[in-house]
């Protein structure tokens, strides 16, 4: 079972920076799109932006000009730089990867989160 591992998460004051990392643990066949979600605590997990194997790439409002996903294939990673951070950004950030049997079927992997915090 491939497991998708978060990194980079941790405290940070407003206006401050972080890269999120997420690495899967064995190379993924049939990539769609990978992606970063948060959750806040008390609200829905929602979508903070997506990149697909393509390299297209899709922001969330709340978050564009100020985040940045990218992605390298051959490391099996993909990244969300995080400039200008605001305490409404605060939230744990989850890595999703979906990708496709070869039927077709949607298969979604996510990692276990990793805590961004940002505070004076």
């Amino acid at each position: 079972q491939v497991q998708l591992v978060e990194s980079g998460g941790g405290l940070v004051q407003p206006g401050g920076s972080l890269r999120l990392s997420c690495v899967a643990s064995a190379r993924i066949s049939r990539i769609n799109a990978m992606g970063w979600y948060r959750q806040a605590p008390g609200k829905q997990r929602e979508r903070v932006a997506t990149i697909t194997s393509g390299g297209s790439t899709n922001y969330a409002d709340y978050v564009k000009g100020r985040f940045t996903i990218s992605k390298d294939n051959a490391k099996n990673t993909v990244y969300l730089q995080m400039n200008s951070l605001k305490p409404e950004d605060t939230a744990v950030y989850y890595c999703n990867v979906v990708s496709r049997t070869l039927a077709g079927t949607p298969i979604n992997y996510w990692g276990q989160g990793t805590q961004v915090t940002v505070s004076s």
